[in-house]
């Protein structure tokens, strides 16, 4: 079979057989299970793209795509803690709001996310995804801004249910986005650029939230203004998503056909596949079966039940040391500015040392000790309020667990169906932990809430046994694997490429390789 070579050094490729059967079935690939947009640009055989072409294709995939990602997690991530900034606002005595009126608020949207999940991951497999997310933003946006024209509970309520309705799209469809574009090594970066938006939205949030603070006279109150501003921005960035954002390599018009090809082939030792409209109950029945899968929902679950509750009640908790309604506004971009440091610095010493799990356990420790010095230490001096409020920081510090576990999901579930189906069911914890994380702050367990952090540090428990587990079972599927490819099973071998876009499953492909 000779050896072409195009653009240079660029590319080194085996030239297309006259047909597909004149090779070894275990050196071809297998059209039938190949996607038929995936199959007009995916070579019979493994493509080389040198590191210099995959680095420049990565720039531009970056310029289109992780952009897009990055801004639009910054705009739902800064939407949806606008409820948390009003809460100290007015919105709960301006609309009449009692009890556990406010937690519900945030819960509702989680419910929503619960319910509808896995028709969001079916639409997300079925339909052009750039259209469907620049649809989504537009309908959140409005809804958005109509919450200024709340004045009770149940409008509240309304408003907020379609909110999580419309925002119920974003991380699955990132996560699919993230292994379609991007190989392996790369995504648990990306996961983390547009994760870490959750901070950035403290630090932008809170200034802006200040700033709406300072309106005092006009026909709106400050925190109307509020989500009336966001939402109009949000529903002018949602049309340029769908003008700017290609769906998919194969359909990206913004390339020329040659980097299309080459963008297919750079990500084919994924061996996760990379588009399919085909449903295959088979991998429903397997990620049902699969451990990693469960692991990684009890993951979301661990860490959304803490995030959610502190979140929600960040003003009000940070309030409660003392500070005044602007003081507590300004504070919360400090803690913006913690979770960047602890975002980005869990991904760096993830690519030092590649090990995501053990990465996890080291950034789990934070919480216990700042959680327990919440509970145990009083507000009575100037020195203690400030040193509750640096513990209610570092407390978030397990966030990475929650980032890296997202990255995880794209790298190691393969097959469309399975990750629809593994997507659905971390989304299903992670809606359910962030349902039940307001709910633990009662309102008569007020300013300290001793419940809700004893609930976290239970939580946090839980996440170091999950963690464990995950990395004793993922080694394990990695050595019998080894093993068989050390005794001579081709299948096995992890350099066998060749099957990568035949939506294969990771426990089918014997290929496969999970990183831990």
């Amino acid at each position: 079979m000779s050896i072409a070579k195009d653009n240079g050094a660029d590319i080194e490729r085996h030239e297309r057989p006259p047909s597909p059967r004149d090779l070894p079935e275990k050196d071809r690939q297998v059209y039938e299970r190949v996607d038929s947009e995936v199959a007009k640009y995916a070579s019979d055989t493994a493509v080389y793209v040198s590191p210099e072409k995959s680095d420049q294709l990565r720039r531009m995939i970056d310029r289109r795509v992780l952009v897009i990602m990055i801004s639009t997690y910054f705009l739902q991530a800064i939407d949806k803690g606008t409820m948390s900034f009003a809460s100290i606002m007015g919105i709960i005595t301006d609309t009449g709001l009692k009890g556990q009126d406010y937690s519900w608020l945030t819960t509702c949207i989680y419910i929503t996310i619960l319910i509808v999940e896995y028709p969001q991951n079916w639409i997300i497999t079925r339909v052009p995804i750039a259209k469907y997310l620049s649809f989504c933003i537009v309908a959140w946006g409005t809804v958005l801004a109509t919450t200024a024209a709340c004045n009770n509970f149940a409008s509240l309520v309304t408003v907020r249910v379609l909110l999580g309705l419309f925002e119920s799209a974003c991380q699955p469809a990132f996560i699919v986005l993230s292994a379609m574009w991007y190989r392996r090594e790369e995504q648990t970066a990306r996961v983390t650029y547009w994760y870490m938006m959750n901070g950035a939205q403290q630090v932008v949030g809170g200034l802006l939230a200040y700033c709406f603070s300072l309106i005092t006279t006009g026909p709106l109150k400050s925190w109307q203004w509020l989500f009336l501003g966001y939402g109009v921005v949000s529903v002018i960035y949602g049309l340029f998503v769908g003008w700017y954002m290609p769906d998919s390599p194969m359909r990206a018009k913004c390339f020329s056909e040659e980097d299309k090809r080459l963008m297919i082939e750079r990500v084919r030792d994924n061996q996760t596949g990379l588009q399919s409209r085909k449903f295959r109950l088979d991998h429903v029945y397997e990620a049902l079966r699969d451990p990693q899968v469960w692991g990684y929902a009890l993951i979301a679950l661990t860490t959304t039940l803490p995030t959610s509750g502190l979140g929600a009640f960040q003003g009000l908790i940070i309030k409660s040391f003392g500070f005044t309604v602007l003081q507590t506004q300004l504070l919360a971009m400090v803690l913006g500015f913690y979770i960047i440091i602890v975002l980005l610095g869990s991904i760096w010493i993830v690519k030092r040392t590649n090990q995501n799990l053990l990465v996890m356990l080291g950034f789990v420790i934070p919480s216990f000790i700042g959680t327990i010095l919440l509970m145990t230490v009083t507000p009575d001096t100037l020195a203690r309020k400030v040193g509750l409020l640096i513990c209610y920081y570092i407390t978030l510090s397990f966030w990475s667990a929650q980032t890296l576990a997202l990255s995880m999901i794209s790298r190691n579930v393969a097959g469309t169906t399975k990750k629809s189906v593994a997507v659905t069911i971390n989304f299903i914890f992670w809606a359910t932990g962030n349902s039940i994380g307001p709910q633990v702050f009662l309102a008569w367990d007020a300013p300290r809430y001793f419940i809700a952090f004893a609930t976290h540090l239970g939580c946090y428990a839980l996440l170091v046994l999950v963690i464990v587990a995950l990395r004793f079972y993922l080694v394990r599927q990695n050595t019998k694997r080894d093993r068989l490819a050390a005794e001579g099973h081709v299948q096995a071998d992890a350099g066998n490429v060749v099957h990568g876009f035949e939506d294969l499953t990771d426990l089918q492909n014997l290929s496969f390789r999970y990183v831990y």
